[in-house]
């Protein structure tokens, strides 16, 4: 019997203007954890999605336990004891939790046609409890946190009994907590006999939890190495192909006057009535970088959300250069001189179904350089984005005329990223701007941030990353609970102190 217990044979596939997989042997043993590296755009994810059955290969050949088989859909890698946590979350917003988890495999139905859930319930309730994965199964999916969307997603297949896991990099939107807890899980599940597939961009999960890695670079294969008897330095060379630079350098900063001043901020949640921002007064300051840190769902997002527009606040003020936009529209904020990379590039960053071009002008269409008698100067447009694309090196199929839904999550990112930076703007909100990225696209855009810093802009860095929270930033801010509950100097502070403020424990404002 074969030792291995999928092999993908010379698989090769194409989309419009792109072979995103060219000729790839990947082989996963039994019981073995298998991290994926590639940077953005190098075929990972769509790889993995031919082995899911969501592509079909021009080339190639797929064998499970050493036999040749045809997944042609979910359903049949389902059958096969395949399942597949995404990148980007496949669940319907407006069911609970409980209803995503048991989609397609429905428990029997009464006589009068309701699903007897109270089976499906407990079995949820007992893995969720299992493996640290706490939901409650009757939140509507639209209504919870991003981090707990992923949890759902691992408890969707976990449900399922899978055989062979596939997990498309799971801690983009976890806490440092609550990765280090993944991949407790991830051991456990592979001593209980599964086998796991494990797309990342983060080298410290690859050398804690991986045993083999293949690196995929420009849609090739660029070779598979035993984890223990390889370096961070040698996986990022073999990833980028250059030397990259793990650790950040950076000048002290400079700051000038405030250029984002919060006083007295409160948003209250509409269905609990509870204060998810509570009373929070800070600034930002030309020439700084300033992160608020904390554990996802504690108030980091309707901070954000209540600054630039997106919500509005029960009481206090926003000050951006003086000027009060406490109640102005999103607009109007964006042309007082407000950048937002949000932390959903879905929902709030890009319109999918718009060509990247289009996305690129979505802030300044209606600018004389863009618009002139209210029709959009397409020519104009084209250069303005293939300056950006050339500049952001933000890669797609099609260049500009690409649909951004068809873009890697990366490069999708990046060209949010190259928008919002474009703008010139005193302010750069930049939430989770690192988040399911390559560690050159990460060096890169940590790299930008700090360009703006020393360009005299204020930026305001929303991050769950530890080491960009201590790395990047010259002022750290922590939330818990809706409140401001610590002020930190990254030069001197720790990993071990940073979380003790992020789970309440200590204080000092």
């Amino acid at each position: 019997m074969s030792e291995y217990v999928i092999e993908m044979l010379n698989i090769t596939k194409e989309f419009p203007g792109i072979i995103a997989n060219d000729d790839i042997t990947l082989q996963l043993k039994k019981g073995e954890i298998h991290a994926l590296l590639g940077e953005n755009g190098a075929g990972k994810s769509t790889l993995m999605s031919v082995l899911f059955g969501l592509y079909q290969p021009e080339k190639g050949e797929i064998r499970k336990n050493g036999e040749t088989v045809k997944i042609r859909d979910p359903n049949d890698a389902n059958a096969l004891g395949i399942g597949m946590v995404h990148q980007h979350f496949k669940l319907v917003e407006v069911f609970s939790v409980l209803d995503n988890i048991i989609l397609g495999v429905e428990p029997a139905a009464t006589p009068f046609g309701f699903l007897q859930k109270a089976e499906a319930r407990q079995k949820v309730m007992e893995l969720s409890e299992r493996y640290g994965l706490m939901v409650d199964p009757d939140a509507m999916v639209e209504d919870i946190t991003v981090g707990m969307q992923q949890r759902t997603e691992i408890l969707k297949m976990l449900y399922r009994d899978n055989e062979v896991l596939i997990f498309d990099e799971p801690t983009a939107v976890l806490t440092p907590q609550e990765i280090d807890e993944l991949m407790k899980i991830m051991k456990e599940l592979t001593r209980e006999g599964k086998s796991i597939l494990f797309i990342t961009h983060k080298l410290d999960e690859i050398m804690a939890v991986a045993d083999r890695c293949t690196v995929l670079r420009k849609g090739r294969c660029i070779g598979t190495v035993d984890v223990k008897e390889t370096t961070k330095e040698e996986l990022s060379e073999m990833m980028v192909g250059r030397k990259v630079q793990l650790v950040m350098e950076k000048t002290p900063c400079h700051p000038g006057e405030s250029v984002l001043t919060v006083q007295n901020l409160t948003f209250r949640s509409k269905k609990h009535g509870k204060p998810l921002v509570n009373n929070v007064s800070f600034n930002v300051r030309r020439g700084e970088i300033v992160c608020i840190a904390g554990i996802d769902g504690n108030g980091q997002s309707e901070l954000v959300y209540t600054i630039t527009g997106l919500l509005r606040p029960e009481s206090g003020k926003i000050y951006l250069n003086n000027r009060d936009i406490t109640h102005l529209s999103i607009r109007q904020r964006n042309e007082c001189g407000m950048s937002h990379i949000p932390e959903d590039r879905h929902k709030h960053g890009l319109v999918l179904d718009y060509t990247l071009e289009n996305n690129l002008v979505l802030k300044r269409y209606f600018h004389k350089q863009f618009s002139k008698n209210g029709f959009l100067q397409f020519r104009e447009i084209r250069q303005y984005a293939d300056k950006l694309i050339d500049k952001f090196d933000v890669r797609s199929g099609q260049g500009a005329v690409t649909i951004a839904r068809s873009m890697s999550g990366g490069n999708q990112q990046k060209a949010i990223i190259a928008r919002e930076v474009d703008l010139g703007n005193d302010l750069l909100i930049a939430v989770q701007p690192t988040r399911g990225l390559d560690v050159g696209a990460i060096e890169y855009i940590r790299k930008e941030l700090l360009a703006q810093r020393d360009a005299g802009k204020a930026v305001l860095l929303v991050s769950l990353e530890l080491d960009e929270v201590l790395e990047v930033p010259d002022r750290i801010l922590v939330m818990y609970e809706g409140q401001m509950v610590g002020e930190l100097d990254p030069h001197h502070t720790t990993a071990r102190e940073l979380g003790l403020y992020m789970a309440g424990a200590q204080r000092n404002m």
